[in-house]
């Protein structure tokens, strides 16, 4: 019997600790788009790791957990498509807290970071 992918956020694709989101910080390899930017860095996993943040004065805890809530949910539809192996961090910017432009706004983000396979119609640029 074929087992059925699993569409679950894993605890362990979630990146954690201080010192793990430093270090993508601190490399600065990234790119981003209006709204948002996304930060990599390759890991050794045969997964990728993610972390969703937010500038300091992003409304209220409110409006900041409907967002992670909402981007953790694009990512979780889209990560099947990704390239595995990148530890990534999500910087997403007030004023895009539509599902709809969030999921451009992350596969736009992901095709540029070269994440996304070319067949999809994207551009590769960083």
């Amino acid at each position: 019997m074929e087992k059925v992918p699993s569409f679950r956020f894993a605890r362990k694709e979630k990146l954690k600790g201080r010192d793990e989101i430093k270090a993508v910080f601190s490399r600065r390899r990234g790119v981003s788009c209006s709204g948002a930017k996304l930060l990599t860095q390759e890991n050794a996993l045969p997964y990728n790791r993610i972390a969703f943040t937010f500038p300091r004065k992003f409304g209220t805890a409110v409006q900041r957990n409907y967002s992670r809530r909402l981007s953790r949910e694009v990512y979780r539809l889209i990560r099947g498509e990704l390239r595995p192996g990148f530890d990534l961090v999500l910087l997403v910017y007030p004023g895009q807290d539509v599902f709809s432009r969030r999921m451009v706004q992350v596969r736009e983000l992901c095709a540029r970071a070269g994440l996304l396979p070319r067949s999809r119609g994207y551009s590769q640029e960083s």
